[in-house]
């Protein structure tokens, strides 16, 4: 019988035949001839004798009805593969459709063993992931990471050369992590590489390919249509806004400069050192000063004016200066003061569930697609699209967070003609915060301390053809020291229920200034979100960095998952699967800067009784819910996401201190960073 487990196999190094071993137990699909890729059927007999010399065990394939592959086939297996781009999400909705179709395991199994082989590797690597993430029978499977498949999404070129040299010519128990250069992409010449600890940490893009796994915007409407999708799209993308900013003060940089003028050349340069294994091409460069330009790519079935993507802009204006969209059929759809920023976040990104897709375009996708053409933009040089066009490397480009900006200021623009909380909507009556604290281990209080750390990650599952066992690459990465909040909360009422609210934003400008609480409220980075107990008098809240509401932990983003795994249908296995939607923990914290970075540490409690979603929450993958919802439940706070710093201040507030009502309170705390090394033990 099919067991949901045999599934993941299929993920495992993509340019391998099906048919060939795969896991630890050297696991073999048992499958027809007629079942392998037509180049390979001819030699079908010894092909199958020859692996199956090798077999440690044999996994049965049912032979079913097929249904066509079609245009999913018409993606040729050696091309990258970018949602970004119409004829490529298309096809993966067509794909993901006839997966979520099939009747029971058996069949799926039979159906993604048939296609694996046939389709695009990128292609069926999302699709049945976006499958398994979401069929009632495949609960419960934890997505191995991108990065196992795929390393070369992740990896400099010349750092894959030695790995693979290394896996052919060291025994498995005598090799020796290769380790990749924290700066391998730029020097210190260029001003923005001084951000590609963040840019290119592996972490973080990671979590934007993950996230975009969880929150497609294209295939069967049951998928796409999750609760608040549109306002998480938004929120998610401001936060991650929120973090550069705050990582470019860091670095003595100003904050992002919005991409709004699309006709003027873009001065930033980025060259990625990445090359596709599977397309055996490198990620194009952009060099500075390109601009973009009018797209004609036949192949690629992509042909749009920049006079397009003016038009998509300023329809969403409208909209915004009119209060109201309207659908297919010309009906009015009000962006009310709650729902309203969910209808237009599914409208700029797009996603099928836009009001009307004709009409308001694909605005932020298609930004992705003129700026990863950019260097191509009619097929002439037969060039692919540059890092821009695929989730799983769009953030490591400083283009990236330009346009990003602009995209969040679409959504500021709408937030800005809310109306203002009022000090009612913020306020706890009875509740008030007395204070709070920062406390590292052996550190002085409101200290952070951040510096590099060294981890190993395994490559084996990306690495086809190789001799199996591991093979490790060490890569650097921004870490800070753990700590605990100590809030002191008194409550002058009965036993009740709050949120806690905590946040962190630099306390001034470029220029050393003091803010304005207006630019200062959209560089707040939430830093955990939480439900308390509050008995009558004094409350102590504890509460340790590591059970932060964003974050997922180290050994989840980049977790071996058959190392040690419990047995099938015990309640252990339920404990050791997880989902690897959230943001890195390494990264919850900014840098800071060694002298000593100024910020202001934000907490409130807020009335739960406003907050309060009712449902089960006791659920695997339930501790990012920041930033990625609870699988299969609704977002886990009724307020707006960012509250209370979604909107424009109120009357008569210009400062951060003026805003504050009882239930809040700011800390300064320091983030000093120090630059040392250490090594991460390997799990």
């Amino acid at each position: 019988m099919a067991t949901k487990e045999n599934l993941l196999l299929l993920l495992q190094n993509p340019t391998e035949p099906v048919y060939y071993p795969k896991g630890d137990k050297k696991a073999v699909f048992d499958i027809t001839t007629d079942y392998i890729a037509p180049r390979y059927q001819h030699v079908g007999v010894q092909l199958f004798d020859r692996v199956g010399e090798e077999a440690g065990e044999r996994i049965p394939v049912k032979q079913i009805s097929l249904p066509r592959l079609g245009n999913i086939l018409k993606l040729p297996r050696q091309a990258n593969f970018s949602l970004f781009i119409p004829f490529h999400r298309e096809i993966a909705g067509q794909l993901i459709d006839i997966f979520m179709g099939m009747r029971d395991i058996e069949d799926l199994q039979s159906m993604a063993v048939y296609a694996r082989d046939r389709v695009n590797p990128y292609l069926f690597n999302y699709c049945l992931s976006v499958a398994l993430l979401h069929r009632v029978d495949t609960q419960g499977l934890d997505i191995p990471s991108f990065m196992e498949s795929f390393p070369d999404k992740f990896i400099d070129t010349q750092i894959l050369s030695q790995v693979r040299e290394e896996a052919n010519l060291v025994p498995t128990g005598s090799r020796t992590p290769i380790e990749i250069p924290i700066d391998y992409t730029a020097s210190n010449l260029e001003e923005e590489h001084r951000l590609a600890y963040f840019r290119e940490d592996i972490g973080i893009n990671l979590h934007h390919w993950h996230w975009h796994l969880v929150y497609p915007f294209n295939g069967p409407r049951q998928i796409v249509n999750k609760n608040r999708r549109g306002e998480l799209f938004y929120y998610m993308h401001q936060q991650v806004i929120a973090r550069y900013n705050f990582e470019r003060l860091c670095a003595s940089l100003k904050r992002v400069t919005r991409f709004i003028d699309w006709r003027k050349p873009i001065p930033e340069a980025y060259f990625p050192k990445l090359d596709s294994l599977i397309a055996s091409r490198s990620y194009p460069s952009r060099v500075a000063n390109q601009t973009i330009q009018d797209l004609n790519r036949e192949q690629d079935q992509v042909k749009a004016d920049i006079n397009r993507l003016e038009q998509w802009r300023d329809r969403i204006a409208t909209v915004i200066a009119s209060g109201n969209a309207q659908d297919e059929a010309g009906n009015d759809i009000p962006l009310t003061e709650f729902e309203g920023i969910d209808v237009l976040g599914n409208m700029i990104e797009s996603s099928i569930l836009s009001p009307n897709r004709a009409f308001y375009g694909d605005l932020h996708n298609f930004g992705h697609v003129f700026i990863a053409y950019i260097h191509d933009p009619d097929h002439r040089h037969l060039e692919s699209f540059g890092v821009m066009g695929d989730s799983t490397t769009a953030m490591r480009d400083p283009i990236f967070y330009r346009w990003h900006a602009f995209i969040d200021d679409i959504f500021q623009q709408f937030k800005a003609s809310l109306p203002r909380y009022t000090v009612s909507q913020i306020n706890y009556d009875g509740v008030t915060v007395d204070s709070c604290q920062i406390q590292s281990q052996g550190g002085n209080p409101n200290v952070i301390s951040t510096f590099w750390q060294q981890s190993d990650v395994d490559l084996t599952r990306g690495m086809d053809f190789q001799p199996r066992g591991p093979v490790f690459v060490r890569f650097t990465h921004l870490q800070h020291q753990p700590f605990t909040y100590n809030i002191s909360v008194n409550n002058s009422g009965g036993a009740r229920r709050g949120t806690c609210r905590i946040f962190i934003a630099p306390a001034t400008d470029e220029r050393g200034n003091p803010w304005l609480f207006q630019d200062q409220r959209t560089l707040f980075v939430e830093l955990d979100r939480f439900v308390v107990n509050l008995q009558p008098g004094k409350n102590t809240i504890v509460r340790r960095s590591d059970q932060s509401s964003v974050t997922i932990p180290f050994e989840r983003t980049f977790r071996n998952l058959e190392a040690n795994r419990p047995a099938e249908g015990t309640d252990a296995v339920e404990q050791f699967n997880f989902c690897g939607c959230g943001w890195p923990h390494h990264l919850l914290i900014p840098k800071g800067t060694p002298e000593g970075k100024d910020s202001h540490l934000f907490v409130m409690i807020s009335n739960y009784d406003d907050d309060r979603v009712d449902q089960d929450t006791n659920v695997p993958c339930n501790d990012a819910s920041s930033y990625c919802g609870i699988k299969d439940r609704l977002y886990p706070d009724r307020r707006s996401m960012g509250y209370p710093f979604d909107r424009s201040p109120r009357d008569g507030v210009s400062t951060l201190q003026q805003f504050l009502t009882p239930n809040m309170r700011v800390q300064n705390v320091t983030i000093r960073f120090t630059n040392r090394t250490l090594r991460k033990p390997r799990q």
